[in-house]
């Protein structure tokens, strides 16, 4: 049984990794259940409350920036509320629609929250790049999380 649940938890936490980049699956919460289930085995000896807590943590913070990256991205280039409101709708929708449909969501959706609040074109593309570059720090941010969040549970379990 051990040998199994060891298995489901180092296919989970690969498939969290394949989803840095892989819209349609859910990376970090695939690591942190992995991750969860790999302490679990070990009834919380090697990786215990503390080390799971940080990884708690930064599984949250990789949740918050992956979801509101884009809008942001799309704010700090001036734009508007409804510019933000429309990269993080375009995010959302664009989930359904594969690896295209992740890029271009959040620009198609600033692009259009931007042109309804000011209906200017050259702000409106601004605002569209600005959420491109959100969903960018959101994918760097949610590899670097990952990347952490692994860390801190080999450094539990072999030191």
């Amino acid at each position: 049984m051990e040998i199994l649940l060891w298995v489901i938890a180092i296919v989970l936490v690969c498939a969290g990794i394949a989803g840095i980049i892989l819209p349609a699956i859910p990376s970090t919460p695939l690591v942190f259940i992995g991750l969860f289930i790999g302490a679990w085995v070990d009834d919380f000896e090697r990786v215990g409350v503390f080390a799971l807590i940080i990884i708690g943590l930064l599984f949250v913070l990789s949740m918050v920036v992956d979801f509101v990256a884009s809008g942001l991205g799309a704010q700090k280039t001036g734009s508007s509320k409804i510019a933000a409101f429309g990269a993080i709708a375009g995010s959302l929708i664009g989930l359904f629609f594969g690896l295209w449909g992740l890029v271009l969501g959040p620009f198609i959706g600033a692009f259009a929250g931007e042109l309804l609040a000011r209906k200017d074109m050259i702000q409106a593309g601004k605002a569209g790049l600005g959420a491109i570059f959100g969903l960018v720090i959101g994918v760097a941010t949610k590899a670097a999380t990952t990347g952490a969040m692994i860390g801190v549970f080999l450094f539990a379990y072999f030191f």
